[in-house]
């Protein structure tokens, strides 16, 4: 199963070094004790890695023994490939990815309702008309979606550069950001 996985920057994760050639692999998954763990929801990672400047991100293949979590998307498997590293902006888009597919789910707590400031260098907003500001080097991720369906109608993106965009300073989804297709 796809799946997302953080990493310390050396690709460490409890004490085990994780392999980019291999699969690797491990005896129990058990959430709360033992076992790879992933999640299925991208922003449930940065509960667990949130500091994006000293943590890598991947797209995972979770496989053999799986055990879920009541608390977020929180899995752990027996074996587990990396796919693909992520960026810290491709990790937020395919956050949207995911509540644009899933738009009933539990929001991740990183994600604020229609207004948000920057914190940890990123801000992700949903609501119908969604707002956020930063300060120099943050990430502002704003998501409208259609309030009644809770689907994902456009997102805007924005980094706070002190030129073209300013700290301290409100952006909206009309405000000139970087338009991201979800496409």
């Amino acid at each position: 199963m796809k799946a997302y996985k953080g990493f310390n920057s050396d690709l460490t994760c409890r004490g085990y070094q994780f392999s980019k050639s291999k699969v690797n692999r491990t005896n129990e998954a058990n959430c709360k004790r033992n076992g790879f763990h992933c999640a299925e929801n991208p922003l449930d990672c940065l509960d667990y890695y949130p500091d994006y400047k000293r943590s890598v991100y991947y797209v995972v293949e979770a496989s053999g023994d799986i055990n879920e979590t009541d608390g977020d998307s929180k899995i752990s498997c027996t074996e587990m490939r990396l796919v693909k590293r992520l960026s810290f902006l491709e990790l937020l888009v395919e956050g949207v990815a995911y509540m644009d597919r899933y738009p009933k789910r539990r929001w991740n707590s990183n994600v604020a309702h229609e207004k948000g400031c920057a914190f940890n260098g990123y801000a992700l907003v949903r609501g119908k008309n969604p707002v956020a500001c930063g300060s120099i080097g943050d990430v502002l991720m704003l998501v409208q979606e259609e309030k009644e369906r809770c689907e994902v109608q456009d997102i805007v993106v924005y980094v706070i550069d002190g030129k073209d965009y300013l700290p301290d300073v409100w952006y909206g989804m009309d405000d000139g950001g970087a338009e991201r297709s979800l496409a």
